[in-house]
């Protein structure tokens, strides 16, 4: 049973010690800004390696869950059944930007499966890509929800239901099969009991999940790493993995922090980063040397990172500081890493930087 009613404590949000400062914003000679956070760094064990900031927070993981909410449907043989690709799969996992190449992997996705734009419950957004919107509006066409950032997620929330024969009315519900099935295959991955797990909706109207940032971190690095799991887990745990670091574009899109990060990651990390603030990353086995281990990266930016200057850079600095990035790696990433504040002359002004060290356990 899903206790839906639970409230987190004042003191959990607000407590001085769960977040430590991760990023300054400087000015000339002042900090201008701060942005705060919290790290868990976990092995496939559960171990924390290292954190930052209080690694039992509990905050709600919103995107940063899609490739734990896909799993269900890879394991009940759905890459099997409607002859998924990498690219359709990774966008089951995805917040894409609303690009043209997304709508067309979508689109022949849906026929597979036998659904139709109109069988999402995802809603619409504008899009935020310029010029896909600009594209748009010269044809006259408005955003449906196969632009919707999360229309993969739904196409494959409506395959699951399709797959085991379930009613595609109102999959979106906890009570629906669904629904159930992902929050407990989630359970157990993050290794939180039902009845623990904060219960929310999230921004495209499907349950999102609440846990320890520890946990989360356990999770994905169980999917980076799932020799230890059921032979059918851990097969589809490695076709997630498998298509998100073969088509990373699909993830985000070119350009955007997740993408560009699988693309230099040689095939052993994924990302996939969550509205206010959340970010998750993956290191598969041999990541960052021969006989390196799987680790599920996790943080939290406290005051949501609206703008998503701080993710990006945090989770750069994590990948530093583990040893993870060679400098290859981290100068192809550069335009998310440490850099000049500038005002609207291009004038450097001040300077956007880490400011933490990790604790190492």
């Amino acid at each position: 049973m899903i206790n839906t009613s639970k409230k987190l404590k004042t003191d959990q949000v607000v407590n001085p010690q769960s977040y430590l400062p991760l990023v300054h914003a400087t000015r000339g000679d002042l900090v201008e800004s701060i942005h705060w956070g919290a790290i868990a760094v976990v092995d496939k064990f559960g171990h924390l390696v290292a954190s930052y900031g209080d690694p039992e927070l509990v905050a709600y993981l919103r995107s940063s869950s899609k490739p734990i909410q896909a799993l269900p449907l890879i394991e009940l043989g759905g890459a099997e059944q409607f002859n998924l690709t990498d690219p359709e799969i990774s966008l089951m996992c995805a917040s894409h930007r609303g690009l043209d190449m997304h709508v067309e992997v979508l689109e022949k996705l849906q026929t597979k499966i036998g659904i139709q734009e109109s069988d999402l419950m995802c809603g619409t957004h504008p899009i935020s890509d310029k010029p896909t919107a600009e594209a748009l509006l010269m044809r006259g066409e408005i955003p449906g929800q196969n632009r919707h950032n999360c229309s993969g997620k739904h196409t494959g929330f409506l395959a699951q239901a399709i797959l085991r024969e379930k009613t595609k009315e109102n999959y979106i519900s906890l009570e629906h099969p669904v629904q159930k099935l992902v929050v407990k295959t989630f359970a157990e991955m993050s290794h939180v009991p039902l009845d623990e797990i904060y219960i929310g909706i999230d921004g495209c109207s499907v349950p999102v999940f609440g846990v320890p940032l520890r946990n989360a971190g356990w999770s994905f690095a169980s999917l980076c790493d799932p020799v230890d799991l059921a032979p059918e887990r851990a097969q589809a745990c490695r076709r997630i993995t498998t298509a998100m670091t073969n088509a990373p574009e699909m993830v985000s899109g070119p350009g955007q922090f997740d993408t560009e990060l699988m693309k230099v990651g040689r095939g052993k990390i994924i990302a996939k980063g969550g509205a206010e603030g959340y970010q998750s990353i993956g290191l598969l086995p041999g990541a960052f040397g021969s006989n390196s281990p799987a680790l599920g990266i996790v943080f939290k930016i406290a005051d949501g990172d609206s703008i998503g200057r701080a993710r990006p850079l945090v989770g750069i600095e994590i990948l530093r500081q583990l040893g993870a990035l060679d400098e290859t790696q981290i100068q192809a990433l550069s335009a998310f890493d440490s850099r000049p504040i500038q005002n609207w002359r291009k004038l450097d002004v001040g300077e956007l930087k880490p400011v933490f060290q990790l604790h190492f356990q």
